[in-house]
């Protein structure tokens, strides 16, 4: 397992950069809700503790949809955008297909925009493993999300 040795935990809260004077916009899939709820709670928290400016939430249909409601947020002088969502996989190949339609659409909102998009998208063969990923025993992703929005926007 790719995060068994590495996972939020890690996070070393005295060393990370202040958020003071930066705004932050986490488009949240309502998709598999239970685990993006927990996901946003855990960047929530870094951003708050960080003394973040201003947190704001905007829910999407799905995971599919991050990627406009982040180009469209990358509009607003936000200074991160945090993608939120959660593809567990089924018994077709729709898994592939949003996965890579997301990953995809994330990396081309960064390569072509100016305000960093963190790509914060649970991709798991089962809610099991979101769990443990969304506040379980590996961590939460959420933080690390947060940690690398807060990195990002001083870049």
């Amino acid at each position: 397992m790719a995060t068994s040795s590495q996972n939020s935990k890690h996070i070393v809260y005295e060393t990370l950069p202040s958020a003071e004077g930066l705004r932050f916009a986490l488009i949240v899939s309502r998709w598999n809700s239970e685990i993006t709820d927990r996901l946003f709670e855990g960047a929530h928290q870094i951003l708050q503790q960080q003394h973040a400016k201003q947190i704001d939430r905007i829910d999407v249909p799905g995971s599919f949809e991050l990627v406009y409601a982040s180009r469209v947020a990358m509009e607003k002088n936000y200074d991160a955008v945090i993608a939120i969502g959660n593809v567990i996989r089924g018994e077709t190949s729709h898994f592939e297909y949003v996965c890579q339609g997301v990953t995809n659409g994330i990396q081309q909102l960064n390569a072509m925009g100016t305000v960093p998009v963190i790509f914060c998208v649970l991709t798991d063969d089962t809610i099991a493993q979101s769990r443990a990923r969304s506040g379980g025993s590996l961590g939460n992703k959420g933080e690390e999300a947060a940690v690398a929005a807060i990195q990002m926007a001083h870049f």
